[in-house]
This record gives structure tokens, sequence and C-alpha cells, in this order.
């Protein structure tokens, strides 16, 4: 396999000339994004204890605000596809993670805590999609946070918060927006350059063009 390494992390990086194997997942992506969906299915476990107390500060300062809580919970499809980089790696992190928590347990409901990873899941893979899965950088990392937000947003405001004002659903998708942004999208590109720096990606793109930056 012909393989193009980029130092800025922003131009195509699989596979080469025929567009195909691009797109084909291999067996060590299956394992990874299982691993990387567990692993967040965790995190989402943790926070949806630990976002108790700071949502019930946040909230009573301006209804809709809470929406800043929500990154931890939509990092998982941004962190699986900016290191697997194919098509449906954001999907199907986002979901498993969602999965996993949903069958340990939480106040949301088994179904609807899937229906949402798979939504915030679709929010940030239609980003990757617009920039034909060969943009990688920081800036779509950030777009792909904000989708996530915005497609679990508007999920939330349906599901979870129907008949709200025209104030709190603009605080709370801004809310959401910049907190899909910083946390989705930025730190998630922060900690798969983190993760390739150390070697353990040495068999995706990211971590060749970590060894290419060295």
């Amino acid at each position: 396999m012909h393989t193009h390494t980029s130092t800025t992390g922003s131009a195509p990086s699989t596979t080469g000339a025929g567009g195909g194997h691009r797109f084909r997942w291999r067996v060590i992506d299956i394992v990874i994004a299982s691993v990387l969906g567990v692993a967040a299915g965790l995190v989402f476990l943790l926070w949806n204890i630990a976002y108790l107390g700071p949502s019930n500060v946040l909230s009573p300062l301006l209804p809709g605000l809470q929406g800043l809580l929500d990154g931890p919970w939509l990092f998982a499809g941004v962190l699986g596809a900016l290191i697997i980089r194919k098509p449906g790696a954001a999907i199907y992190t986002e979901t498993l993670a969602a999965v996993v928590s949903a069958l340990v347990g939480n106040t949301w409901g088994g179904f609807l805590t899937i229906e949402a990873g798979l939504v915030q899941g679709l929010g940030a893979e239609l980003i990757f999609l617009l920039f034909f899965y060969r943009r990688w950088s920081l800036p779509v990392a950030v777009l792909a946070g904000m989708g996530a937000a915005l497609a679990g947003g508007i999920n939330n405001l349906i599901l979870w918060y129907p008949g709200s004002g025209g104030l709190f659903i603009t605080v709370y998708l801004a809310s959401t927006l910049v907190s899909g942004a910083l946390i989705a999208g930025a730190l998630s590109w922060v900690l798969a350059r983190g993760l390739a720096a150390t070697g353990a990606l040495d068999r995706f793109a990211m971590g060749r063009e970590a060894r290419a930056r060295v």
C-alpha cells in the first residue's frame, strides 16, 4: 500500500492511487475503533454522574447554559474518525460509546442513549464527509465537534426540552456548540496527536505523520 503522509495532519493520508483501499476497513481499524468506543463509553459513564454538580450551578445562571457540559458526550466520534480515517468511524465509535453507557444504565434510558450517540456520531461524520475524508486538521476536527454538538443539541431540544422559548434554544445551542468545538473537537485532536506521539498508532496514518514530524 502506498501511503501519503503530511506534517500538518491536513493532507490526504491514507492509501493512495486507487481510492478503494483508502476507504476499506482493516481488522486493526475495527479493533482500535472498538477499543476507543468502549473507553469513551466509560468516560460517558463517569460524566453521567460528574456533570450533575456543574449543571446545578450553570442552569440557574442562565437557562440553556448547561449546554457547555455536553462536550464530554460528543468526543468519541471525532476522536475515532481522526484516528481511523475511514467512512463510518465517527458513527461507529460514538454509537458504541453510547451503547456501553446504555448497558450499564443511566437516567435517560437505554434506547434514547443509543439514539443520541447515533445522532451525534452522524453530526461529526457529515463534517468529515464534506472534506471527502481527506483532511484531518485542527479546524476540521473543531468543525466535526460542532457538527456533533449541533446534531445532538437539536436532538436534545426535541426530546428533552420541547416547547422551549427562543432564548433557551439560542443559549443552549450556542453553549453546546462551544463545548463541542473545544472538547469534542480541539481536545480530541490534541489527544489523537498525543497518542500518535507515543507510537501507539504506528499502523495508522496519524502515527506515520507523527514519525515524520520528528
